[in-house]
């Protein structure tokens, strides 16, 4: 059963049966990114709740990451901040300036079968692979190869190269409606292969970072599975504790 189509059960307090509908209606996509849920004065009238019992609802959405407090505007959905998370792994900078998002090439896209193991990610063999190269000073960056559900982008595959940017997430949102509200990375290191080491100028079997990510929509479905490879001579990766 999807959450979408989830029961909800009367024994739940108020303030949860209402944080599951809310959940359920956004998952269902009732509301875009852009638009905003109805006030909390609207909701407690809709729903025979005391306001105080509608915020702890939506608030508890907010904790959750999934909606997000507009001073003066109102209540949205949250855009997850996936501008440069990718390369947080990796020394993505110029010179002294801060960090920043590599240019893109996009070197094909094409409908094919997915590979078992992504297949399994997505729930479905039918699917577009995207393969791209990241720039930095103009030197290449990251090797990237990309699985996204046919059924979900027919017609990402023949999008004009101007209009698929350096970050797919916005597109995917503005031109198919898909909202990734999160994102699991997984790194390992490994060699690269003959493909991947034309593609960043290094010696087939030199060392590699490699992320695998999985991206997911609000309602918990896996739309994205990425697999992308970098220097490991310029992996860097930083954790503060406390």
């Amino acid at each position: 059963m999807s959450q979408a189509q989830k029961v909800f059960d009367n024994r739940l307090p108020a303030y949860v049966r209402l944080r599951d509908e809310l959940a359920s209606r956004i998952a269902a996509g009732e509301w875009s990114a852009d638009d905003a849920l109805p006030s909390d004065n609207a909701l407690a009238r809709d729903h025979d709740l005391s306001v105080g019992t509608v915020r702890k609802a939506v608030q508890q959405l907010v904790d959750e990451g999934l909606l997000e407090r507009r001073q003066g505007t109102g209540t949205f959905l949250r855009k997850p901040a996936f501008d440069a998370t990718l390369f947080r792994f990796f020394q993505a900078r110029e010179g002294d300036s801060e960090a920043s998002i590599p240019t893109s090439r996009l070197i094909s896209r094409v409908r094919t079968t997915a590979p078992a193991h992504v297949a399994a990610a997505l729930g479905t063999d039918d699917v577009i692979r995207i393969e791209r190269l990241r720039y930095l000073s103009e030197q290449p960056f990251l090797s990237e190869e990309l699985y996204i559900p046919f059924e979900t982008f027919a017609g990402f595959e023949s999008l004009p190269d101007s209009e698929v940017g350096p970050l797919l997430y916005p597109v995917y949102l503005d031109r198919f409606g898909v909202f990734v509200n999160r994102a699991e990375d997984e790194v390992r290191f490994g060699s690269a292969d003959k493909t991947t080491a034309q593609r960043l100028g290094i010696a087939e079997g030199d060392a590699v970072a490699v992320i695998e990510r999985s991206a997911y929509t609000v309602a918990g479905d896996c739309i994205e599975w990425r697999i992308a490879s970098g220097r490991a001579d310029s992996f860097r990766y930083r954790s503060r504790i406390g």
